[in-house]
């Protein structure tokens, strides 16, 4: 089983700026990609931004040049900075990992999410 614990939400002004963390724990063999995706009240999850292997990231338009992704790969841990942050930005930030799980008897490779953390961002 695995687990992704976020962290780091909360309320900022327009042009403040935040931290986000998630850390993956429990049996992970091979982590393929970590990133986050946010969802806003009546409207789709939609990806922010996405690292995978090789240090290959991409990133939601309306967020570039002002987020950025970085991974801690000795602590399972993915970071979204976010800076000059704008009202469009208020919406729950999930977490997600693709982990594979190799054991002895079973093995398995599939998507993880976070329980999301609240960002506000008020004009």
């Amino acid at each position: 089983q695995v687990q992704l614990v976020e962290s780091g939400g909360g309320l900022v002004q327009a042009g403040g700026s935040l931290r986000l963390s998630c850390a993956a724990s429990g049996s992970i063999t091979t982590i393929y990609s970590m990133g986050w995706f946010r969802q806003a009240p009546g409207k789709q999850r939609e990806l922010v931004a996405k690292s995978t292997g090789g240090g290959v990231t991409n990133y939601a338009d309306s967020v570039k040049g002002r987020f950025t992704i970085s991974r801690d790969n000795a602590k399972n841990t993915v970071y979204l900075h976010m800076n000059s942050l704008k009202p469009e930005d208020t919406a729950v930030y999930y977490c997600n990992a693709d982990i594979f799980s190799g054991g002895i008897v079973y093995s398995t490779r599939k998507d993880y999410w976070g329980q999301g953390t609240q960002v506000t961002v008020s004009s």
